[in-house]
């Protein structure tokens, strides 16, 4: 790791700085709109604002605090965070049953990343109709606000963060100074920090359960912030959240002093956000409002490049072209995935039109992946044998809570919440689709014993009647094993066309849980001849197998394991290296199988979602000149028999 990478990690100036800027942006924002979506079309009551604010304030203490800065970063793995980094942790325990909640968490917290930009741009720059209320939309202005933020993903988390950080320093001074001016005029606002108020407002309330749903946006970035762990580091995040937390509660609080001296009113068209503002500052607001809307939309999109690019390198998904913007630990950009957000955000701004509509589909796809995570925390410290009682209290209260925030947000679903649930559906779908397809493959994939092929190899590379293939052949196995082979190697050996060559070696990769692990061995099966390599790297280390093996075949040769000089006698003669060639090869169902209905739709959509990929040689960072590519059958079932009588 760089020393950059190092400064980020450990608490520093520096790595507050990132986080503020890169971390708590989404759920940094939620004061703009939360309030305003708890009341509604409610007449204000002091039931109502103590009500909702205590109820803000425990879901801020309980499941923000409690359960992501203090539990979950806590069960990181090797410094990562997410979904994905407590499925890897339970992969080393073999538990399977984990690939569902990974898959449903991330599938709903990539749906999520297509609402959290619009909605908190949209609510921001909402504002400027209060300078001017001859504006008849915003959507301009916010689809240009969106187009920036995209574009300059690709620079990266760092210098993004640096360039964010200070901005973000300034919003929560910002809303904390004004939050903590209106409860001076009016401390009464304070009783809410009693929970009575709450558990008041949600069963003697009038359809006080169902504003839960408003409530819950409150702690929307949590798991965002959660999965961007990698980024800055738990210590930095915080020492950073300490800072965070009390200007959101004096903000939240101000808005409900303000909401207080409205009793018997309805809110209209107003922003408690806004209204707390002097007059004076309304367009300073307005233009640091939507500065740390871009920046809140910055964590959930660098949430989404983290999930996919774990799941890639879990296997999970298919293989996208990822950039590392910087040598600082976790900073990657997937073109494909930012633009992919950005034409979705684009369609939601043109959809749901204003902030308020957004509301209504903001919040339900979320809850599911801060469920699941809970159902995975609460495994993983059974499976390190922590109390079970403490585990019982922790895993009953906190599903309890967010089942709570499930229900209510239901009532979402027909007023727009089917968006981000019908995105999250489809998603999973593809990424169960994908799982179950590299199952199959995996299952029917036969590996042979290598010593039984070991004389007709030697036998090939003596037979000079044939045409050399290469002088090196290398291809990538999916054994990991020195005592058996792929079938589909044997079979581009031997029967695809024959291929002769003076050293074979059989190169395979192993993703480790360890997020940036990167070791090799190698066993020797014929000396000089052939050998079989293991390349182990983490899901955070970039695929470069072309670098590596070549590092591998140097550190060989001066060890006298291999010689790389070229066998024929005029390029020996001047010490030319000789050639080598990586062979690809493509499975496919063969022709002649009979597939279960299930299998055919596995089968269709992994090849649509293959389509999508990177190709495999970039994936391996593979020079093309290098590489060939073959098509080889797999029998996924027992072929069609069909009874044939021949007529003389």
């Amino acid at each position: 790791m760089s020393s950059a990478g190092k400064n980020i990690h450990k608490l520093s100036a520096a790595g507050v700085l990132v986080t503020l800027g890169i971390i708590f942006g989404d759920i940094g924002t939620s004061p703009i709109y939360v309030l305003s979506a708890v009341v509604g079309d409610h007449t204000i009551s002091r039931e109502l604002v103590l009500g909702g604010l205590s109820c803000v304030f425990w879901t801020l203490f309980i499941i923000t605090t409690f359960k992501y800065v203090y539990l979950a970063l806590n069960n990181d793995n090797r410094g990562e965070g997410g979904i994905f980094a407590l499925y890897a942790i339970h992969r080393r325990f073999k538990v399977k049953w984990a690939i569902i909640p990974a898959l449903i968490g991330c599938a709903a917290l990539i749906a999520d990343g297509f609402i959290t930009p619009p909605i908190s741009i949209s609510s921001a720059i909402e504002g400027l109709k209060l300078l001017n209320p001859n504006i008849d939309s915003v959507v301009p202005y916010v689809i240009i606000a969106m187009a920036v933020l995209f574009v300059i993903q690709q620079f990266g988390t760092n210098v993004v963060g640096r360039a964010f950080g200070p901005i973000m320093g300034v919003w929560f001074a910002m809303i904390g100074i004004l939050g903590g001016i209106q409860v001076i005029q009016n401390p009464d606002v304070l009783n809410a920090l009693n929970p009575y108020w709450a558990i008041h407002l949600l069963t003697d309330y009038k359809g006080g359960f169902w504003l839960l749903g408003g409530v819950f946006l409150c702690s929307t970035g949590a798991e965002a912030m959660y999965s961007d762990l990698g980024h800055c580091g738990k210590h930095n995040i915080r020492f950073s959240w300490t800072f965070v937390l009390v200007m959101l509660l004096l903000n939240y609080a101000g808005q409900s002093s303000y909401l207080l001296t409205q009793a018997g009113h309805t809110l209209d068209e107003h922003s408690p956000f806004y209204m707390i503002m002097p007059e004076w500052f309304l367009p300073i607001g307005i233009i640091i409002a939507t500065l740390a809307t871009l920046i809140a939309s910055q964590a959930i999109i660098t949430g989404c490049f983290t999930l996919v690019n774990e799941a890639m390198k879990l296997k999970l998904w298919t293989n996208f072209k990822v950039i590392y913007p910087s040598t600082v630990r976790g900073q990657i950009y997937i073109p494909a995935i930012n633009w992919f957000l950005f034409v979705g955000c684009i369609a939601v701004v043109l959809l749901f039109r204003e902030a308020k509509n957004m509301e209504a589909a903001y919040g339900l796809a979320i809850t599911f992946d801060m469920i699941m995570t809970t159902i995975l925390l609460a495994s993983l410290m059974r499976l390190q044998k922590r109390n079970i009682i403490l585990i019982g209290i922790f895993a009953v209260v906190i599903l309890a809570i967010e089942g709570s925030f499930l229900i209510s947000n239901l009532n979402k679903f027909t007023h727009g919440g089917w968006f981000t649930v019908s995105l999250a559906v489809a998603i999973f779908f593809g990424l169960w689709i994908f799982y179950e397809a590299r199952k199959l493959r995996a299952k029917h994939t036969e590996f042979v014993e290598i010593n039984k092929y070991l004389p007709a190899i030697q036998d090939l590379m003596a037979d000079e009647s044939l045409p050399k293939e290469s002088t090196h052949l290398v291809y990538m196995s999916m054994v990991n094993d020195k005592n058996h082979i792929d079938s589909n190697i044997i079979y581009s050996i031997f029967r695809k066309r024959p291929k002769r060559a003076d050293v074979y070696w059989f190169v395979h990769v192993d993703i480790a849980n360890d997020p940036y692990l990167a070791s090799y061995s190698v066993d020797t099966i014929i000396p000089k001849k052939m050998f079989f390599v293991r390349l182990r790297f983490g899901f955070k280390v970039e695929h470069k197998v072309n670098v590596m093996f070549r590092q591998i075949v140097e550190e060989m040769v001066q060890t006298g394991e291999v010689d790389i000089v070229s066998n024929y006698p005029s390029l020996r003669k001047h010490g030319m290296y000789a050639d080598f060639k990586f062979i690809l090869l493509n499975s496919r169902v063969a022709s002649d199988n009979k597939l279960t209905p299930w299998e055919q739709i596995v089968v269709k959509g992994y090849r649509f979602i293959k389509s999508l990929s990177l190709p495999t040689h970039e994936d391996f960072g593979l020079e093309l000149t290098n590489v060939e590519y073959e098509m080889v059958p797999i029998s996924v079932r027992d072929a069609i028999e069909i009874k044939l009588e021949r007529i003389k």
